[in-house]
């Protein structure tokens, strides 16, 4: 299924979704795999802990926040698919970056750990039928499908890099 099938496009996650070009949800998984194998890591390691005003995220926060995303989104996803109905918590962003101290870690971990989920996602997602991926379930800012769980995830990545692009890289 397409970026084009998700009816109705979800409050707040469009911002994400759209991101993604209007292709297969499984290539679009496997672009953002690509994109993850062909990071800039010399440039990330250029920019250390630099940030582009205090209290924003570092490269590490970044990759360690696209990694907790991923997988309380897998979660819904896998909930939604295999048909819960209740409503599903939020989690805040902010409290898991500060928790997490990415800043210990090492760059190339974080990217070898987000290659590792996003992998097991695109595999989880191969195991979903069209009925499935149609399912919907509740979570921050209302009722989304497993289908748009799936674009969000590639939009979201692509959000970070481009804020990479604008905001980090000048700092260069």
């Amino acid at each position: 299924m397409k970026r084009s099938d998700i009816h109705p496009m979800p409050e707040y996650f469009d911002r994400y979704i759209n991101q993604v070009d209007d292709i297969e949800l499984a290539d679009a998984l496997q672009q953002s795999i690509l994109e993850i194998e062909q990071f800039p890591l010399d440039r990330w390691r250029a920019l250390g802990d630099t940030v582009y005003a205090p209290g924003k995220w570092t490269v590490r926060d970044i990759l360690q926040h696209l990694i907790d995303t991923e997988r309380v989104f897998a979660y819904r996803a896998l909930s939604f698919a295999r048909g819960e109905t209740a409503r599903l918590p939020s989690y805040d962003e902010d409290t898991f970056a500060q928790s997490a101290l990415a800043n210990r870690r090492e760059l190339e971990d974080l990217v070898a750990e987000l290659l590792l989920s996003r992998r097991s996602f695109e595999a989880m997602y191969r195991s979903f039928d069209p009925e499935m991926l149609q399912r919907t379930g509740l979570s921050f800012k209302g009722t989304y499908s497993v289908l748009s769980i799936g674009f969000v995830i590639p939009g979201h990545q692509r959000h970070h890099l481009n804020i990479l692009e604008e905001r980090y890289y000048p700092l260069l």
